[in-house]
Order: structure tokens, then sequence, then C-alpha cells
């Protein structure tokens, strides 16, 4: 019996959304993230890509609103994909990083507007979701 993707710790298996193949085209094309966006409204990556682009233009407002709307969207498929409000989300498994990302985000955006509340409850997710993430994530911003 193999035991690759069993969760031996007792809690909840990890969630690994389904890819997206064609954004993931799109986004390689270096289209422009608010094109992406239209066509892939539903997509936690298409919004975390739009507030990345907004976060570094030094719209902060703009940049945490997207980032907020690709974090909903991103819960929205990990329990359209089986996920009860907690557990592993793997930042190894290429399709959880839009919602990771987001996620990274929008703490980073809640800490620039003054919200250290749900700058911190959001780190907590992070690395409550995998603690690996946010050091992925920084090292992608760098």
């Amino acid at each position: 019996m193999s035991l690759a993707g069993k969760n031996l710790l007792d809690g909840p298996d990890p969630t690994f959304l389904p890819r997206e193949a064609e954004l993931e085209n799109r986004i390689q094309s270096a289209e422009p993230a608010a094109e992406i966006v239209k066509d892939f409204p539903k997509s936690s990556l298409a919004w975390a890509n739009l507030a990345e682009e907004a976060l570094a233009a030094g719209n902060t407002v703009e940049g945490y609103a997207y980032a907020r709307v690709g974090y909903h969207r991103g819960l929205d498929a990990l329990r359209g994909n089986g996920w009860k409000g907690h557990g592993p989300v793997p930042f190894s498994h290429v399709p959880n990083q839009g919602f990771l990302k987001a996620l990274y985000l929008l703490g980073q955006a809640a800490a620039e507007i003054g919200e250290t509340d749900e700058a911190e409850r959001i780190d907590k997710f992070l690395d409550d979701s995998d603690p690996t993430a946010k050091e992925m994530l920084a090292g992608e911003s760098a």
C-alpha cells in the first residue's frame, strides 16, 4: 500500500485543486492580467496576478481588493473540491498556488493599509495551509 498523499498526522487530507491549463497558457503568453481575469473570473490565480500588478504599481487599495476577490474565489474552489474549512493546501501542487498567492498578497496589502489583525490572521491561515508557502511566495516576488 502506497502512503503517497496520505495524511499521517490524523488530520484532514490535503486539498488539491484542478489544473487550469487554458489559464496557464494565457499567463505564459504575457497577456495583461486585467484581460485574463475577464475570461477567468472564478480563478484565484487570475485575481492574484492582477493584485500583484496593482501592488507593484503602488496601488495598494486596488491590490487589496483584487487579492480579496482572489482569496474568496480560492475558498469557493477549495470547498468545491472537498475542503472543509481547514487542513493542508500544499504549495507544491501548482494549481493550489493561485489561492495561496492571493492569500499572501491579501496579507501584504492588509498590513500596508494598517489592518494588523487581518494581516496576522492571514499569516496564520497561510502557515496552516502550508508552512512553506510564505517563503516560496516571498522568493517569487524578490
